[in-house]
């Protein structure tokens, strides 16, 4: 067995925003709540929906004593159809494809809830390269806090490799969770990635098999 890899999901595996982006904006018109733009929505992903939530909240001057109504809204029109514009990264199913192939085992550890990240997954045909998929309520505590993680490469019971995600909170939980990162260029982050801890930074995924075979060449044996 060659290791257990984990990615995130949200901006990592796949571009999630705009079905987010639309789910939120039904959210606020349903409170009369003018729209937001895609690009300050995604400013937004990264904890979780919750968090998400109060930041909309936030941006449109909603009172905070209306969170539970607001948060049952956006879950009720997320969930209705999480994958409708989301789609995965370029030479992601096939990069997924390759690792298993190479006799990785493979999960995901996201801070989005677990049904939608399933019914994504299941959705663009992913789920299949998955061992196990740990969501933002799979535990008491979400990234950047270290179990999450933890629990992923404990499920797939091989060797730590290497945790795969786009953002701030995924190089923070790598680090605490003393496990190596690889840094996708192209999601949600918003600070330069020579600022973020990391192994290495990739920008195609057609890549990433062989960064990670170099890697472990690397490693003592």
């Amino acid at each position: 067995m060659s290791g257990a890899l984990v990615f995130d999901l949200d901006g990592t595996l796949v571009d999630s925003a705009p079905d987010l982006h639309a789910a939120a904006n039904r959210m606020l018109a349903d409170v009369g709540a003018m729209p937001l733009t895609l690009q300050r929505l995604t400013s937004f992903i990264g904890h979780g929906i919750p968090n998400l939530v109060r930041l909309v909240m936030e941006d449109r001057g909603i009172p905070a004593s209306r969170s539970a109504e607001m948060n049952a809204a956006m879950l009720t029109h997320y969930t209705a159809s999480p994958a409708t514009l989301t789609r995965p990264y370029g030479h992601v199913p096939e990069t997924l494809a390759a690792l298993k192939a190479g006799g990785y085992r493979l999960g995901v550890c996201t801070n989005k809830l677990r049904a939608p990240s399933i019914s994504i997954l299941e959705a663009l045909d992913l789920l299949r390269f998955f061992d196990v998929v740990i969501g933002g309520d799979s535990l008491p505590e979400k990234k950047p806090d270290p179990a999450p993680l933890q629990a992923a490469f404990a499920a797939l019971a091989a060797p730590r490799l290497l945790y795969i995600g786009d953002s701030e909170v995924d190089a923070e939980t790598a680090r605490r969770a003393d496990v190596p990162f690889a840094l996708y260029a192209h999601g949600y982050r918003k600070t330069p990635a020579e600022e973020l801890p990391h192994l290495f930074v990739f920008e195609d995924f057609l890549s990433l098999p062989g960064r990670i075979d170099a890697m472990k060449a690397d490693m003592p044996s």
